[in-house]
C-alpha cells in the first residue's frame, strides 16, 4: 500500500527525463492540425498534469476546467490531507452514514481485490504506514513491538460496507486510499474530458490515463528505472489504456531499500522480491490498485493474478535488476 505524500516516478515523454515532461508522437495531418492545451496542478499529494489536443483552444480550456473539477471532487471525498473529506471523517469517527457513491465504488473495488489477494491489498493499512513514517521522522526503524501493535489494527475484513453506512469495526483502525484514489481520479478526469468531446488526451494524476486510440500516433510514456533515476525501464505506447507503477524507490526507510513505503499489510514489513511493478489496464483505478497488490504478492502470485484478468499486462523489475514482462506488454518494454 502507498503512503500519504507518495509520488509515482513515471517519466512522461520520450527521451526526456523528469516527472511531468510530456510528448505526443503525432504523425497524421489531422493530429497536426489540433491545438495542444496543457495544465498543471496539485491534488492527492502529487503533481497533476493534463494535456489534450482539440480543434478549439477555448473549448480545450473548458474541458480542462471540467477535468480538474472532477479531480477536486475526488479529493474532497478521498483525501487524507483534508480534514473535511469524507475519508478523514470516517477515520476520525470510525463510521460514515450515507457515504458518497464514489467512496462506495472505490472501497468495494478495494475489498474485492483484498479478497482475491488474501489481504495483500488492504486499505486499512494506514496504522502501519503511520508506524513506519513516525519512526522515520525520529531517524530510526520501528521496533518489532511497534509493528505488531500497528498490525493488529489492520484487517480489511473488519471494514464493513453497505450502501448506507461504512464502519471500522475496531478503535484505532484507519483507511488510506493512496493505493487507489489517484487512479480513480485519473478515470474521473478522463470521463470529464470525454463529456466535453475530447478524443485525444494524456492524464497524469500520479497514475496515467491515455485517451485516443492508436492509429499512426501514440502517447509515449517512459517508466522510471527503479535504480537509475535518469533511465527508463521501458517505453510504452498508450492508446485508451491506463498505466501505473509501484516501486521501492519513491520513499525508502532504509538505504538499501529493503524497507520502504509499500508494506505487506499481512506482516507489517515491505516485500523483498520486486523493485517495481508496472501495470497496464483498461482503467487507472485497476492499474493503480494492481501495481501495489502485485508488488506485495511477488512475481509468481502476481503473474497468476494478472493472467486471470482480461486486458491487463505487467512489467516486473526484480531487486537484482532482472525484468519480466507478461506476453501482452508492449514491445517497447524491452530495456
Amino acid at each position: 500500500m502507498l503512503p500519504v505524500g507518495r509520488r509515482r516516478f513515471l517519466q512522461i515523454g520520450l527521451g526526456v527525463g523528469g516527472l511531468g515532461v510530456w510528448s505526443a508522437i503525432a504523425q497524421s495531418s489531422r493530429r497536426d492540425s489540433l491545438t495542444e492545451v496543457h495544465r498543471r496542478g496539485h491534488a492527492l499529494g502529487t503533481t497533476v498534469e493534463l494535456r489534450l489536443l482539440h480543434e478549439n483552444r477555448m473549448k480545450g480550456e473548458i474541458a480542462l476546467d471540467a477535468a480538474f473539477a472532477a479531480i477536486e471532487q475526488v479529493e474532497e471525498v478521498m483525501s487524507l490531507y483534508r480534514p473535511q473529506s469524507r475519508l478523514s471523517e470516517l477515520n476520525r469517527t470510525g463510521a460514515l452514514d450515507d457515504p458518497h457513491p464514489w467512496l462506495l465504488h472505490v472501497l468495494q473495488h478495494a475489498q474485492e481485490l483484498s479478497r482475491t489477494t488474501d489481504g495483500a491489498f488492504d486499505v486499512t493499512m494506514q496504522p502501519l504506514w503511520q508506524c513506519w513514517s513516525q519512526a522515520a521522522r525520529k531517524e530510526r526503524m520501528p521496533t518489532t513491538a511497534e509493528v505488531a501493535t500497528a498490525r493488529r489494527m489492520v484487517d480489511w475484513r473488519r471494514l464493513q460496507i453497505t450502501a448506507h453506512r461504512i464502519e471500522l469495526a475496531d478503535a484505532g483502525m484507519q483507511v488510506t486510499l493512496n493505493g487507489i484514489a489517484q487512479g480513480f481520479a485519473a478515470d474521473q478526469a478522463a470521463a470529464a474530458l470525454r463529456s466535453c468531446g475530447v478524443v485525444h488526451a494524456l492524464i497524469n494524476t500520479g497514475e496515467v490515463q491515455a485517451l485516443g486510440r492508436k492509429r499512426d500516433e501514440a502517447w509515449t510514456v517512459g517508466i522510471q528505472h527503479p535504480r537509475h533515476p535518469d533511465a527508463y525501464s521501458a517505453l510504452v505506447s498508450l492508446n485508451d489504456r491506463a498505466l501505473s507503477t509501484s516501486g521501492d524507490y519513491a520513499t525508502s526507510f532504509s538505504p538499501d531499500k529493503r524497507h520502504h513505503h509499500i508494506i505487506d499489510p499481512r506482516v507489517g514489513y515491505s516485500p523483498t522480491e520486486l523493485a517495481s511493478v508496472t501495470i497496464l489496464a483498461g482503467s487507472a483505478l485497476e492499474a493503480d490498485a494492481l501495481s501495489t497488490a502485485v508488488l506485495v504478492l511477488g512475481a509468481d502470485r502476481g503473474r497468476e493474478l494478472i493472467a486471470a484478468r482480461a486486458d491487463v499486462n505487467a512489467l516486473f523489475v526484480f531487486k537484482d535488476g532482472r525484468t519480466f514482462a507478461t506476453p501482452g506488454f508492449p514491445e517497447e518494454a524491452a530495456s
